[in-house]
């Protein structure tokens, strides 16, 4: 499938996050990439439903600007399919629509931040950035806490955890991929072993909303398959019912 417009920071410099711009209007959808490239975010662009599905199969994105009117569906169901998929990053929505009952339901489908049109290309920008903030400090500080300086590997049961490239590794050295949401769920549990996480421990970067989808649970369930394929991984993480869940294993590193 062809994107309508795909570009990324012209500055060559580093990216200060990855951007989706979903949107069928191609003047607003050229006029918020060309505010985000400017503060030299890594921007893609959909129209669509389906390319916005085609573009995150391809690649993540910190942050997606979701506007609800789009040619082939409804930007409310999109947001509800990506979080019943597992997908966790941020989503901004952008919309016309500016009613109360609006601006709630799509906080409860999943959207971390909602935008009514027209705006102000710099509030956007503001929300974009306040949203990397909040994601990137809650990942930095919950790191810093119990990770030894310079550690390369976390080592949990059969498993250890590359915390640089983000993926499984078993102990003869296979390497099992993760999705950014599964890493930063295994991460966070790996940083706190043997106690109880809530979803707003595991999923803090979406506080607001992680209290009414099921997201989460459809993560730990893909993180469990990927787990049991270790001898001794079948049970590392437990559900404490009504409470959370558990990494049932001591936790060092290398």
């Amino acid at each position: 499938m062809t994107m309508p417009s795909a570009s990324f920071s012209p500055s060559g410099g580093s990216a200060s996050g990855s951007v989706l711009v979903v949107d069928d209007d191609p003047d607003i959808r050229e006029l918020i990439i060309a505010q985000l490239e400017r503060e030299s975010f890594a921007v893609r662009a959909a129209g669509s439903v389906g390319e916005t599905l085609t573009a995150l199969e391809e690649a993540p994105a910190d942050v997606v600007v979701l506007d609800l009117n789009l040619p082939d569906g409804d930007g409310l169901n999109l947001c509800r399919d990506l979080r019943s998929r597992g997908y966790a990053d941020a989503i901004i929505m952008v919309t016309a629509r500016d009613s109360a009952i609006d601006r709630v339901l799509g906080l409860e489908l999943g959207a971390d931040d909602y935008l009514t049109k027209p705006f102000e290309p710099r509030e956007l920008l503001a929300r974009v950035r306040n949203l990397l903030r909040r994601i990137g400090s809650n990942e930095s500080g919950a790191e810093a806490l119990a990770r030894p300086r310079n550690a390369r590997f976390a080592q949990f049961g059969p498993w250890k955890l590359d915390l640089l490239l983000r993926r499984l590794v078993t102990g003869d050295g296979r390497l099992v991929m993760l999705s950014s949401a599964e890493y930063r769920l295994l991460s966070r549990m790996v940083e706190a072993p043997n106690q109880v996480l809530g979803r707003e421990a595991l999923s803090p970067e979406r506080k607001a909303t992680v209290a009414f989808d099921r997201s989460i649970d459809l993560q730990i369930s893909r993180l469990r398959q990927k787990l049991a394929a270790e001898k001794g991984g079948a049970d590392l993480i437990i559900t404490v019912r009504s409470e959370g869940y558990v990494l049932a294993a001591n936790v060092t590193y290398e």
